[in-house]
């Protein structure tokens, strides 16, 4: 991870508000967090700056963020940052900026669910909500929604790396968990919008449940079990309550129509499609999708995804660049639910 050259101060955030957006200027600024791609500065009270620092293809996620995230925001059950301004490149900062809501809460990875019945609804609604069939220029992603034979070599070196550093007890059968995934069938449904970095992080919480949903630079469009895949990093001991709430509706007339104010109904325990009727009349068809491929590529993308926040977190305790420490226990809490012999399908 390569730190930008230039120094991210209060200082400089005020100027490129007053230079670009004056009716701002005079808010009280104070940095809130440091993020993988972005830092984020509160303006005020209820506003919030993203400023790129740490990679080179954040810009391109943040013009993805305020072009997209607005359309999908309002349907969202759980709070979410909504654009509200975008930051030319300047001679002051030379990348794009963005402006947007504040959310309140904890980061999930150092204030971890504890309801985790409540929180398994809440996490099913939000992805209910979002993984709505996407249009066709919505965004391809950074390798996240696609096969997980594409990221076989990455978790292969992932997996040694994590054993060599004494992090896994039971190398096998992590292996496992990811072998099978791979060999469960590919996504054959539409390409749906993902938020596809929904890890601890990116989570907020309040009184021990979800609060909020942050950073969406790598929306994109994909295969639903990367978003899946968080519900083992999140959830302790709620993974098939989670399953059992998630109920998405794909049917290809979902593109066009508002998140909100669509009808709901049970997924059947048959697998037949059932056909019901939004408010407006228009129909509305629900597919099953929740199936054993799913849940089995859910789990080796969890899987992968806890690898990741393991070396993270332990690079963070050896105080290396980019090391997040906080990043290591929900990673060990995940593998932990993936390899204690129940496969949840």
């Amino acid at each position: 991870m390569t730190h930008a050259e230039i120094e991210m101060t209060a200082e400089l955030v005020r100027d490129l508000v007053r230079e670009q957006h004056p009716d701002l200027a005079g808010r009280v600024v104070r940095l809130g967090a440091r993020g993988w791609d972005n830092q984020l500065w509160r303006l005020g009270d209820d506003l919030a700056v993203r400023l790129p620092w740490a990679t080179r293809d954040a810009d391109e996620l943040l013009r993805n963020e305020y072009a997209w995230v607005p359309g999908l925001a309002a349907g969202l059950p759980l709070p979410v940052p909504v654009p509200q301004r975008l930051g030319e490149p300047s001679a002051r900062f030379p990348r794009p900026w963005l402006i947007t809501t504040w959310v309140p809460g904890e980061p999930a990875d150092r204030s971890p669910v504890t309801r985790g019945a409540d929180a398994a609804v809440k996490l099913a609604a939000f992805l209910t909500a979002l993984h709505r069939p996407a249009p066709c220029g919505a965004p391809a992603g950074r390798h996240r929604g696609g096969p997980l034979a594409e990221r076989a070599g990455q978790f292969a070196a992932g997996l040694t790396a994590a054993t060599e550093r004494g992090l896994i007890d039971d190398p096998d059968a992590v292996w496992a968990v990811w072998a099978d995934a791979v060999a469960a069938p590919s996504w054959a449904g539409p390409a749906v919008w993902l938020h596809a970095d929904l890890h601890p992080a990116n989570v907020l919480t309040s009184d021990g449940t979800l609060c909020g949903v942050i950073d969406f630079g790598d929306v994109c469009a994909g295969d639903p079990a990367y978003d899946l895949s968080a519900a083992w990093l999140l959830l302790p001991d709620a993974v098939d309550d989670f399953l059992a709430a998630y109920r998405p509706v794909l049917d290809d007339a979902a593109v066009d129509r508002p998140v909100s104010g669509e009808a709901v109904v049970d997924r059947p325990v048959s697998g037949e499609a059932v056909v019901d009727r939004s408010a407006s009349g228009e129909a509305a068809v629900h597919r099953p999708v929740v199936d054993e491929a799913l849940v089995r590529r859910a789990r080796g993308w969890a899987m992968a995804r806890a690898l990741s926040g393991m070396l993270i977190g332990d690079d963070g305790v050896r105080g290396r660049p980019g090391g997040k420490p906080s990043w290591g226990p929900p990673g060990q809490a995940a593998l932990h639910r993936l390899t204690r012999g129940s496969t949840p399908r």
